[in-house]
């Protein structure tokens, strides 16, 4: 899942914009920007005389008198009342998420993140369908990595482009190349088009992502930033649970490609109920001309993780031509565009975009191996060990959303350092199915704890960046924190794949027909406890990353 979850300084008791008394006033349904001093993803917005300190001090404590509350709604910042159904005045520390200035931006970006959620589970279930009607098996990892690979370069475009212009633009822009890569991969005749469509639905999705965090940020206040993030996670519940049965009966009873070819249409919709809000969101404030130099960092790491992907997928001595191009590529570009101090864990935002690596990356990196263990390891069907990882999206969910309540905004970072240590239980536990005698469903309990602890992590991670960026830099350091994310999927599921074959897991069968004779036939439990192992033991390392996300001394 890809995730989210903003906030401020004293979220759940923020002084409102009138000093306390006041209320928020949105005319004609959103408010020009966010309320936030500290760190709005959405780099535009308009607050260029607001000082930012490291503990991201809202905006009203930086202003006195109704003659600066004045200025600072002519600047495009929250005004100072927000209105109901009815036209009746709301008090700031009252108005929701669905109240009249808000509902139809939020219900938009639900509708979206839940379509492309949606759109991820069922891709995962046709895939071999696809794949061996169009004749390209041995091309299947591609179809997945080429996606994320896309997406690298088209998170890095957006997060200037919004910083620069708004997410206007990019988000609708995101969304047009989202459809098209459908339609591409869903009229596809050969492997390779498929291939091609998916990489272009990766430059939507990229594009997509980084332009919510923007909106998220410049659209809403500091106090219901949280709930607004925490929704993206809970926007994946239902498309989780429910994606792959309809996907599965689309495929089988009218066909594959109308998984693909039926989507288009129905992001449209979401897109013109933000729309209204969306164009009174205010212009960025950075200067016209994009960072050409970043955009150029950003392709390098794009073309870098595809060469060294097709170096790990094609075992051969003259795949480590392309295997070293693509390091040099990587690396070094990877230094220049995440912030600096990134890899070494240096306080404040660039242990942030680190965290956020390491998280999404140990948990995918263990989840990929997890359905293929209980079915050569415990004799389970496929459609047994997919389930068994379903609750782990709904504490998901739970976790983000227990992240996002007011009172415990001040031990957020503890409770990111927790739920790290939960996922390393989590990832230790499911290795135990390993041992004779230990029931097949402690997996299924332990994905329950550890998906808890990634909506904590990941959505928490989403609100410290908010908090520790300048407003002016929201949108690239959003950028960072997504292609952090990718990275650490790219890198932490290449690993478990090469721990998997170095510990004699390439060998393993699988049978389909009867999964029960499986067990046991070509299983490697060496090479599942290697793979589960290590990646409990980088989430450990998370957990020390949890305890330098306070900015402060090195």
């Amino acid at each position: 899942m890809t995730d989210l979850d903003p906030r401020s300084v004293d979220a759940g008791a923020a002084p409102s914009p009138a000093g306390g008394a006041g209320v928020v006033r949105a005319a004609g349904g959103i408010s020009g920007a966010a309320p936030v001093t500290s760190a709005p993803p959405g780099p535009s917005h308009p607050a260029p005389d607001v000082a930012v300190s490291s503990e991201a001090r809202p905006r009203d404590e930086t202003r006195e008198g109704a003659d600066a509350r004045a200025q600072d709604g002519a600047q495009g910042g929250v005004r100072d009342e927000t209105r109901d159904g009815a036209g009746d005045e709301i008090p700031a520390s009252e108005a929701t998420v669905f109240s009249r200035a808000y509902r139809a931006l939020t219900l938009g970006i639900i509708s979206v993140v839940s379509l492309i959620a949606f759109e991820a589970s069922a891709v995962t279930t046709v895939m071999p369908v696809a794949a061996e009607r169009l004749d390209g098996v041995e091309l299947y990892a591609f179809a997945f990595s080429g996606y994320f690979t896309a997406s690298l370069f088209a998170m890095t475009l957006s997060g200037e482009w919004c910083d620069r212009r708004g997410p206007l633009a990019p988000l609708f822009a995101g969304v047009a190349a989202f459809g098209a890569g459908l339609v591409v991969a869903g009229s596809a005749t050969q492997m390779w088009m498929f291939i091609a469509g998916r990489g272009v639905q990766g430059v939507g999705g990229g594009l997509v992502i980084v332009s919510l965090y923007v909106v998220v940020g410049r659209a809403f206040p500091q106090r219901l930033q949280p709930a607004v993030l925490a929704s993206f996670s809970t926007a994946w519940v239902l498309p989780v649970i429910v994606g792959p049965v309809v996907a599965g009966t689309i495929a089988e009873h009218v066909g594959w490609r109308w998984v693909f070819l039926g989507m288009p249409v129905l992001v449209l919709l979401p897109l013109m109920v933000m729309l209204p809000a969306l164009r009174k969101l205010p212009p960025g404030e950075h200067s016209a001309a994009m960072d050409r130099r970043r955009i150029l960092l950003a392709l390098a790491v794009a073309a870098g993780a595809g060469l060294l992907q097709f170096a790990v997928q094609d075992l051969r001595w003259l795949s480590l031509l392309p295997g070293v191009a693509g390091a040099a590529l990587l690396v070094p570009c990877v230094l220049r565009l995440l912030p600096t101090g990134t890899f070494r864990a240096a306080r404040g935002l660039p242990s942030v975009v680190l965290l956020r690596g390491l998280a999404a990356g140990t948990f995918l990196g263990a989840e990929s191996f997890v359905p293929l263990m209980l079915v050569t390891e415990r004799g389970l069907s496929p459609t047994m060990a997919g389930l068994s990882l379903t609750g782990g999206g709904l504490t998901w969910a739970l976790g983000s959303y227990a992240q996002s309540r007011p009172r415990l905004d001040a031990h957020r970072e503890r409770l990111m350092g927790l739920g790290m240590l939960m996922i390393a239980l989590s990832i230790a536990l499911a290795a135990t199915a390993l041992i004779d005698g230990v029931p097949a469903w402690i997996v299924a309990a332990s994905w329950v704890i550890g998906g808890f602890g990634m909506g904590v992590t990941i959505s928490g991670g989403s609100v410290l960046l908010l908090k520790l960026s300048r407003p002016e830099d929201s949108g690239t350091n959003a950028a960072s924190l997504q292609v952090s994310d990718a990275l650490g999927n790219i890198s932490l599921v290449g690993a478990s794949g090469v721990l998997f074959v170095a510990f004699g897991g390439g060998s393993a069968t699988v049978s389909t027909h009867d999964a029960a004779d499986a067990a046991g036939s070509g299983g490697h439990p060496a090479a599942f406890a290697a793979v589960l192992l290590g990646m409990a033991a980088m989430a450990l390392v998370g957990a020390f990353v949890t305890t330098r996300l306070r900015p402060g001394k090195a």
